[in-house]
Protein backbone atom coordinates (compact mmCIF):
# COMPACT_ATOMS: atom_id res chain seq x y z
CA UNK A 1 0.00 0.00 0.00
CA UNK A 2 2.59 2.33 1.14
CA UNK A 3 4.16 1.72 -2.32
CA UNK A 4 1.15 2.65 -4.44
CA UNK A 5 0.77 5.90 -2.29
CA UNK A 6 4.33 6.84 -2.69
CA UNK A 7 3.66 6.71 -6.63
CA UNK A 8 0.28 8.41 -6.63
CA UNK A 9 2.08 11.40 -4.90
CA UNK A 10 4.94 11.58 -7.30
CA UNK A 11 2.67 11.36 -9.87
CA UNK A 12 0.28 14.08 -8.25
CA UNK A 13 3.44 16.14 -7.71
CA UNK A 14 5.24 15.26 -11.14
CA UNK A 15 2.29 16.10 -13.23
CA UNK A 16 3.13 13.15 -15.57
CA UNK A 17 5.71 13.11 -17.67
CA UNK A 18 8.16 15.16 -19.04
CA UNK A 19 7.30 17.98 -16.26
CA UNK A 20 8.96 20.13 -13.67
CA UNK A 21 8.09 19.00 -11.03
CA UNK A 22 5.82 21.20 -8.71
CA UNK A 23 6.56 22.98 -5.10
CA UNK A 24 5.24 20.55 -2.13
CA UNK A 25 2.01 22.18 -0.85
CA UNK A 26 2.26 24.84 2.30
CA UNK A 27 -0.19 22.08 4.04
CA UNK A 28 2.66 19.69 3.64
CA UNK A 29 5.56 22.15 4.73
CA UNK A 30 3.51 22.92 8.16
CA UNK A 31 2.94 19.40 8.82
CA UNK A 32 7.13 18.21 8.50
CA UNK A 33 7.82 21.23 10.40
CA UNK A 34 4.98 21.01 13.00
CA UNK A 35 5.76 17.56 13.51
CA UNK A 36 9.49 18.48 13.99
CA UNK A 37 8.28 21.37 16.61
CA UNK A 38 6.66 18.98 18.51
CA UNK A 39 9.44 17.06 18.93
CA UNK A 40 9.96 14.49 16.41
CA UNK A 41 13.65 14.59 14.68
CA UNK A 42 14.10 15.54 11.16
CA UNK A 43 14.31 12.37 9.74
CA UNK A 44 11.28 10.80 11.27
CA UNK A 45 9.11 13.87 10.23
CA UNK A 46 10.49 13.22 6.26
CA UNK A 47 9.95 9.80 6.55
CA UNK A 48 6.11 10.18 7.90
CA UNK A 49 4.68 12.43 5.59
CA UNK A 50 6.83 10.20 2.65
CA UNK A 51 9.80 13.65 1.61
CA UNK A 52 13.41 13.12 1.55
CA UNK A 53 15.04 14.16 4.92
CA UNK A 54 17.29 16.56 3.00
CA UNK A 55 14.13 18.35 2.37
CA UNK A 56 12.87 18.03 5.99
CA UNK A 57 16.01 19.77 6.91
CA UNK A 58 15.88 22.88 4.95
CA UNK A 59 11.98 23.30 5.09
CA UNK A 60 12.92 22.95 9.32
CA UNK A 61 15.88 25.35 8.87
CA UNK A 62 14.46 27.87 6.92
CA UNK A 63 11.61 27.95 9.09
CA UNK A 64 13.52 28.65 12.26
CA UNK A 65 15.70 31.41 10.20
CA UNK A 66 13.03 33.38 8.60
CA UNK A 67 9.67 32.08 10.75
CA UNK A 68 8.09 31.12 6.77
CA UNK A 69 7.58 28.01 5.00
CA UNK A 70 6.33 28.34 1.75
CA UNK A 71 7.80 27.81 -1.54
CA UNK A 72 9.62 30.60 -3.45
CA UNK A 73 7.89 31.65 -6.17
CA UNK A 74 8.26 30.66 -9.51
CA UNK A 75 8.26 31.87 -12.91
CA UNK A 76 10.49 34.08 -15.34
CA UNK A 77 11.88 37.30 -13.91
CA UNK A 78 10.64 41.05 -15.69
CA UNK A 79 12.14 42.58 -18.66
CA UNK A 80 14.88 45.76 -18.24
CA UNK A 81 12.78 46.77 -21.26
CA UNK A 82 9.50 46.88 -19.26
CA UNK A 83 11.21 50.30 -17.51
CA UNK A 84 11.08 51.75 -21.02
CA UNK A 85 7.40 50.53 -21.91
CA UNK A 86 6.08 54.07 -22.55
CA UNK A 87 8.89 55.10 -24.74
CA UNK A 88 8.78 51.68 -26.80
CA UNK A 89 4.97 51.75 -27.51
CA UNK A 90 4.60 55.53 -28.18
CA UNK A 91 7.16 55.22 -30.80
CA UNK A 92 5.26 52.70 -32.43
CA UNK A 93 2.09 54.50 -31.87
CA UNK A 94 3.80 57.56 -33.74
CA UNK A 95 4.95 55.46 -36.29
CA UNK A 96 3.43 52.13 -37.07
CA UNK A 97 5.71 50.82 -40.17
CA UNK A 98 9.36 50.67 -37.87
CA UNK A 99 10.80 47.60 -38.69
CA UNK A 100 12.45 45.71 -35.57
CA UNK A 101 16.01 47.14 -36.79
CA UNK A 102 14.74 51.20 -36.85
CA UNK A 103 12.96 50.63 -33.14
CA UNK A 104 16.10 49.26 -31.96
CA UNK A 105 18.53 51.98 -33.59
CA UNK A 106 15.72 54.59 -32.47
CA UNK A 107 16.52 53.05 -28.84
CA UNK A 108 20.10 53.58 -29.07
CA UNK A 109 19.96 57.01 -29.98
CA UNK A 110 17.91 57.56 -26.56
CA UNK A 111 20.94 55.18 -25.13
CA UNK A 112 19.04 52.55 -23.75
CA UNK A 113 20.59 49.55 -23.97
CA UNK A 114 18.71 46.18 -26.21
CA UNK A 115 18.67 43.72 -28.29
CA UNK A 116 16.80 42.87 -31.50
CA UNK A 117 15.66 39.76 -29.58
CA UNK A 118 14.82 41.41 -26.43
CA UNK A 119 12.71 44.17 -28.98
CA UNK A 120 10.73 41.30 -30.46
CA UNK A 121 9.78 39.82 -27.39
CA UNK A 122 9.16 43.08 -25.79
CA UNK A 123 6.55 43.91 -28.61
CA UNK A 124 5.50 39.74 -28.79
CA UNK A 125 4.31 40.20 -24.70
CA UNK A 126 2.35 43.48 -25.52
CA UNK A 127 0.65 41.68 -28.81
CA UNK A 128 2.40 43.72 -31.32
CA UNK A 129 3.37 42.53 -34.59
CA UNK A 130 5.94 43.50 -37.59
CA UNK A 131 4.23 42.18 -40.28
CA UNK A 132 3.74 44.40 -43.27
CA UNK A 133 0.68 45.47 -44.49
CA UNK A 134 -0.37 44.94 -48.49
CA UNK A 135 -0.84 48.75 -48.69
CA UNK A 136 1.87 49.90 -46.73
CA UNK A 137 5.22 47.13 -48.85
CA UNK A 138 7.64 49.13 -49.93
CA UNK A 139 9.55 48.55 -52.77
CA UNK A 140 11.13 44.89 -53.50
CA UNK A 141 11.32 42.35 -56.22
CA UNK A 142 8.81 42.57 -59.48
CA UNK A 143 5.93 40.52 -59.33
CA UNK A 144 5.22 38.53 -62.39
CA UNK A 145 2.03 40.02 -63.80
CA UNK A 146 0.01 38.44 -66.60
CA UNK A 147 1.83 40.23 -69.09
CA UNK A 148 5.39 38.83 -67.65
CA UNK A 149 5.75 34.67 -69.16
CA UNK A 150 7.30 32.75 -66.58
CA UNK A 151 10.31 30.74 -66.85
CA UNK A 152 8.69 27.82 -67.72
CA UNK A 153 6.44 29.63 -70.67
CA UNK A 154 9.85 31.36 -72.06
CA UNK A 155 12.10 28.27 -72.44
CA UNK A 156 11.35 24.44 -73.77
CA UNK A 157 12.28 21.53 -71.08
CA UNK A 158 16.37 21.52 -70.67
CA UNK A 159 17.09 17.64 -70.60
CA UNK A 160 19.93 15.76 -72.31
CA UNK A 161 18.51 12.28 -71.89
CA UNK A 162 15.96 10.45 -70.66
CA UNK A 163 13.10 11.54 -68.45
CA UNK A 164 14.16 10.04 -64.89
CA UNK A 165 17.41 9.85 -65.41
CA UNK A 166 20.14 12.00 -63.66
CA UNK A 167 24.16 12.23 -64.27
Amino acid sequence: MGGRWLSLSRLIRFGGAGTMPRAYSADMRQRVIGRVESGASRREAAEHYEVSASTAVIWVKCFRETGRCAAQPRGGSTSPLEKHADFLLALIELEPDLTLDEVVCAMRKQKIPCSRTAVWRFFQRHKITFKKKLARSRAGARRCSASTPTLDARTGPVRSGPAGVHR
